[in-house]
């Protein structure tokens, strides 16, 4: 039951609004008591009743900046050997260095979502791609393994916040009607740095060094950081954030207040202690010292229907990664392929990512908007999944055609048929699985979309540490056969949580409220 609170004054950073908040307001922001539909809450200059134009500018800041974040996870996959020479370095080391990118990309994203949910996107955006591109800097003139390990972790640790808040950006400005085919185009842009990443990094090597690919990422990233300190505008809206208004409400009942000026909080209280009278309103400024990721962390872990997707899609990203990792080191072992000619077959993969992303975004808000008028013009957010069991046949198949063509050296050609496949029909799963993460997490998006983040990197950190021993010992055909069971494990969850996902939510919901 939230105490009774009376004409609490509410400094609504970072949009600087005052507005006046009543026990009822606050029971109506209490992430426990969703009474109200959160998502269309009014605010002042709202994202959603921006311009096309508006809409659209904002989407391509962000699809430029995730471009660069793919190109960063995969340009130099081509230049392993000449990373593992020039360096002096092995193969677990390069391994690890992967794995240590893909994990501290996955997991911080969880620290810039609190960020972000405090004091905007914008703020989150510059501050990380400045981190990036000091990274990627320092990594180009590394002389030492060591020293590349780190910058890729500092590299990474910029980078993971776009990818999350990008998917959060979108949900502030689209409707849940709009965000599949957006999902699928915003997707997209990750993974046509990861399909031009080992091509370009492939040209850049051959003709230069590996260095030059860390200093085209910087150049990318330079630009996308002007881009976002002159012409981003912030679309975060505090009164539509769960997050921010569950910690507001708990600094309103506890009494606690922050001054903006030189006065600490307790010299404040103490000054007013005694003379405060009943109804005079008390300042609320929410600051850095209020980000907290873990409260929206384990709400977002409390719904059976977000576990089961996270670990799918999790383990759906983790093949990936592996598929373009491994299959790297196959062309260079197997088939005796230089940087230049192993970003040419990757390429193959990274189109067949690209149309699945978008296609199959565009088919997920088809398949939403056909259930929705079939049933009476209600809808869930579970019916976007019913888009992923086009795709489901043809996924484990892919993986399992890739796995013998590599293990028996078949021509070039086929692999390239397999990995695109692989790839389209992997992403079609997961573009539809990212928008519905958001839809069924209204005022937690980005929370939810950074727990996905999470669950990825942990899983690709996972997957591409054993990657290697597994392939040197099963090879590519053992290898990718026991990533076609996984994989229809994940596909399994997935219609688990098409056939009772709503029925979680809605016991969750009334578990709160009682």
């Amino acid at each position: 039951m939230t105490p009774a609170i009376t004409n609490t004054r509410i400094l609504s950073s970072p949009t600087t609004t005052t507005t006046t908040t009543t026990t009822e307001d606050i029971e109506k922001t209490d992430p426990s008591i969703e009474r109200v539909d959160i998502e269309h809450v009014y605010v002042s200059d709202d994202p959603r009743k921006w311009s096309r134009g508006r809409k659209t500018s904002i989407l391509c800041i962000i699809f430029s900046a995730t471009i660069a974040v793919g190109f960063g996870s995969n340009s130099f996959n081509p230049a392993i050997k000449q990373i593992e020479t020039d360096l002096r370095a092995t193969s677990s080391q390069i391994s690890l260095i992967q794995a240590m990118f893909v994990v501290f990309q996955g997991t911080i994203p969880l620290l810039w979502m609190a960020v972000s949910e405090i004091k905007g996107r914008k703020v989150v955006y510059v501050l990380s791609l400045a981190i990036s591109l000091i990274g990627c800097i320092v990594a180009a003139e590394a002389k030492s393994i060591g020293v590349l390990t780190a910058m890729r972790v500092v590299q990474a640790t910029g980078s993971g916040s776009v990818i999350a808040i990008g998917a959060a950006t979108l949900a502030d400005i689209y409707e849940p009607s709009e965000r599949g085919t957006m999902m699928g185009i915003f997707y997209a842009a990750p993974l046509l740095g990861p399909s031009l990443g080992p091509l370009i990094g492939g040209v850049l090597t051959h003709a230069f060094n590996w260095r030059a690919t860390f200093w085209f990422l910087a150049a990318i990233l330079g630009a996308d950081l002007i881009l976002f300190i002159f012409f981003f505008h912030d679309t975060f809206r505090c009164e539509r954030s769960l997050t921010y208004q569950s910690v507001l409400a708990r600094r309103a009942t506890s009494g606690t207040t922050t001054t903006t000026g030189n006065e600490n909080e307790r010299g404040h209280r103490h000054r007013n202690k005694g003379r405060q009278k009943e109804n005079e309103p008390v300042q609320i400024v929410l600051s850095l010292v209020d980000v907290n990721p873990f409260p929206p962390l384990l709400l977002v872990l409390k719904l059976w229907n977000n576990i089961a997707m996270l670990f799918s899609s999790g383990f759906l990203f983790a093949f990936t990664y592996c598929l373009t990792y491994t299959c790297s080191r196959t062309l260079a072992n197997n088939y005796n392929y230089d940087a230049l000619k192993t970003g040419l077959v990757l390429l193959s993969y990274g189109i067949g990512s690209i149309l699945g992303s978008v296609l199959g975004g565009r088919w997920s808000d088809r398949e939403l908007r056909r259930l929705t008028n079939a049933n009476g013009g209600r809808h869930s957010a579970e019916m976007r999944l019913e888009s992923t069991k086009l795709a489901m046949p043809f996924l484990p198949l892919a993986a399992v055609a890739y796995a013998w063509l590599a293990q028996e050296h078949c021509h070039i050609a086929s692999l390239c048929v397999a990995i695109f496949f692989a790839g389209f029909f992997s992403i079609w799963i997961f573009s539809s699985i990212l928008a519905y993460i958001v839809d069924a997490n209204p005022g937690r998006s980005s929370a939810a979309v950074a727990t996905n983040s999470c669950f990825r990197g942990v899983a690709a950190f996972m997957f591409t540490e054993v990657a290697v021993p597994m392939q040197d010992s099963m090879g590519d055909g053992g290898l990718y056969s026991f990533w076609a069971g996984l994989i229809v494990l994940c596909e399994l969850l997935i219609l688990l949580v098409r056939w009772r996902g709503q029925k979680w939510r809605e016991i969750a919901q009334e578990g709160e409220r009682a």
